[in-house]
């Protein structure tokens, strides 16, 4: 066989392996994202406008160069607009359609894909991950680490990780760069370990399997811990299917749903649509982070260098409308554009199931299999729904669906380190509730 035909074969076999759990067709014909006055789905067109003031505030004071924000109601997109600019030193003004790094808000998609295999029979949520990655066999914690030398000592851990424990950040995997465990950060550093973010030749795949030979923070099932375990994901979904991460993303999710500029790595037609990544300097001035070398992210990513490095838990890009579709098909019951990804069961335990107790560290709510939830405390906090699920990411992007009022909302910034971002967040969510008129 020459070297042409066995790429055809290759090509052919990936595209086999995709399309035998193709996207069901079904009967169910709940809302596509379509732009409607705000009146006609309870909203008040006077009220909602109160977000212009909002934002423009934000902007005016210096805590973004700028931000777009879309609000969608019974699938109906009753707000959707772009403030400021994307890039400061061409003052090049900020579009509705900019790309931003979407950073952990990659998470529910890769989440989503493994909840599809679970429903296709492929595996089973408390499946040890070893059963597919054997590396992860016989794990240990940490027990005494020696801060001079970054050397230490484990202890066996009680339990192997599951897959249900890396959905629920419950697996004692951390983060390198963003950390908050000091000893894990130098164990990871010592390691080569990357948080999401890099232009260099690494395959997910290798990467998941140095990481399992690491120590876990905690054992596994006792704590709720933020890092790698949805990269661990997307390494399994790439086991588990055959395919690279990319490729069952784009055919299994993004074309199937419509979503047409999410990507790992930007084509080069739309990289001029990508928006820098600020910060603030010493002197709270707005700078890009390629003039601030300590921050965890590559300037050049995504849009150049080998592009290879599929992160399951922060390295894809995305637009404010794609991420709706993403939300909307949520709200739908797991149902958009004529096809079902995953059943109005599967939907539920994987936004609304409590899968972490009291162990989730904000009291306001719960962790599902992809989403922090909303509780009765949160509730009277601010006027959000109990069940509304939601996340963000490191570049200040954030979202939220509520599924009692049906309402998904997205808001793009691209800041690193900002003290502004989840206070804007907390308001755009409050002044959308506000504007409800029905």
């Amino acid at each position: 066989m020459n070297f042409t035909t066995t790429v055809r074969a290759s090509v052919l076999l990936v595209l086999t392996t995709i399309s035998v759990y193709a996207q069901t067709s079904t009967k169910q014909t709940p809302p596509l994202l379509t732009a409607a006055a705000p009146e006609t789905v309870g909203f008040s067109s006077e009220r909602l406008n109160r977000i212009d003031g909002l934002i423009q505030s934000y902007i005016d004071k210096k805590a973004f160069p700028g931000v777009a924000a879309l609000v969608v109601k019974d699938g109906k997109i009753v707000y959707y607009k772009a403030f400021g600019t994307a890039d400061l030193d061409v003052n090049k003004p900020l579009a509705k359609d900019a790309i931003y790094r979407i950073a952990s808000m990659t998470k529910a998609i890769t989440s989503l894909a493994v909840m599809m295999l679970h429903e296709e029979g492929k595996i089973m949520l408390d499946d040890p991950i070893s059963k597919y990655i054997p590396e992860f066999a016989k794990p240990v914690v940490l027990d005494k680490f020696n801060e001079k030398d970054s050397t230490y000592t484990t202890i066996p851990a009680k339990r192997e990780i599951t897959i249900r424990h890396l959905l629920t950040h419950m697996s004692g995997l951390n983060y390198n760069v963003i950390s908050s465990d000091p000893r894990m950060r130098a164990i990871y550093t010592k390691a080569g370990i990357i948080d999401a973010f890099t232009t260099q030749n690494i395959k997910i795949g290798d990467a998941v399997k140095t990481l399992a030979k690491l120590p876990l923070n905690h054992q596994p099932g006792e704590k709720w811990t933020y890092g790698l375990s949805i990269d661990v994901l997307g390494a399994l979904v790439e086991v588990v299917s055959g395919v690279a991460l990319d490729q069952f993303f784009q055919k299994r999710i993004f074309e199937p749903l419509g979503m047409k500029d999410t990507y790992f790595y930007l084509p080069d037609t739309k990289r001029e649509r990508l928006v820098p990544v600020y910060s603030e300097d010493k002197d709270k001035k707005l700078v890009k982070t390629a003039t601030i070398k300590s921050l965890p992210t590559d300037p050049d990513f995504p849009i150049v260098g080998a592009k290879a490095y599929f992160s399951g838990g922060g390295g894809l890009s995305s637009t404010a409308y794609d991420y709706a579709i993403f939300l909307q098909m949520l709200l739908n019951n797991g149902v958009y554009n004529g096809k079902r990804f995953l059943s109005r069961k599967g939907i539920d335990l994987f936004t609304n199931s409590n899968q972490t107790g009291t162990l989730f560290p904000d009291p306001h709510g719960y962790f599902s299999l992809g989403f922090s939830v909303v509780n009765e405390k949160g509730h009277t906090k601010d006027l959000s729904s109990i069940g509304t699920f939601s996340w963000g990411g490191a570049f200040s992007t954030d979202y939220f669906a509520d599924p009692k009022e049906k309402i998904c909302a997205v808001l793009m910034k691209q800041m690193w380190g900002t003290s502004y971002g989840g206070e804007l967040d907390d308001k755009f969510s409050l002044i959308i509730y506000q504007a409800l008129d029905n």
